[in-house]
């Protein structure tokens, strides 16, 4: 279902979500073109009325592909995985591919989204708190679970959505000074997928919009 056109993503360098669709871009080997919409200046470039007719929640990502504008990564990720061809983003195995959902679940509704940046804008002097501990809870959940679905990646020895989703959450928990050495099997997992081309190239540090104090 290729098309002539290059999808565009709309998105920040920093964004994990963001990020999840740049990491599934890349792992398809999908060319594409980005438009950057930072989100703290003027206010957040994601408030104004034209953005908001790509995406009505004004956030990040969107992404125009097909014709169709697309946001939730998740959503995107998986729509990716369904019309283009090259490597699987979630199992063929219906039990591998629900733990990749689950995983993918944990992170994307029950950790990223207590400490982005509209909600810790919100929480004011107390952010760096409130972050570890929502991203505590969850990793003292993912740990044990990824324990038992582990091999190489995530779920198994393929990589999969729920390793596109891993690596960003790990990159915020370092930013908000979680203890890593708490997690061994994320600590693991992380170091082993930053070793791959498709998640350095997609790194918040390598982006076009990347501040110059921010670049690899």
């Amino acid at each position: 279902m290729a098309t002539q056109t290059k999808p565009v993503l709309h998105g920040y360098f920093r964004s994990s979500c963001s990020w999840r669709v740049r990491i599934a871009f890349a792992l398809k080997g999908i060319e594409y073109d980005q438009v950057p919409v930072n989100l703290i200046k003027d206010g957040g470039q994601q408030r104004t009325q034209e953005y908001k007719t790509l995406n009505p929640m004004q956030q990040v990502p969107a992404v125009e592909i097909d014709g169709i504008t697309l946001s939730q990564s998740l959503a995107v990720i998986q729509y990716l995985d369904e019309t283009r061809p090259g490597a699987r983003l979630l199992p063929a195995d219906p039990k591998k591919r629900a733990h990749v959902r689950i995983i993918s679940d944990i992170i994307a509704s029950g950790i990223q989204p207590l400490q982005n940046l509209y909600v810790i804008q919100k929480i004011g002097a107390e952010k760096v708190q409130w972050s570890q501990h929502f991203i505590d809870r969850g990793f003292q959940a993912l740990e044990p679970l990824l324990k038992q679905t582990a091999g190489k990646y995530c779920v198994g020895d393929e990589i999969s959505m729920a390793d596109i989703c891993l690596v960003p959450q790990v990159y915020n928990a370092e930013r908000f000074k979680v203890d890593m050495e708490q997690y061994p099997t994320i600590k693991r997992l992380n170091q082993t997928l930053l070793e791959i081309d498709a998640f350095k190239v997609s790194h918040p540090s390598n982006q076009p919009d990347t501040p110059a104090d921010l670049r690899a």
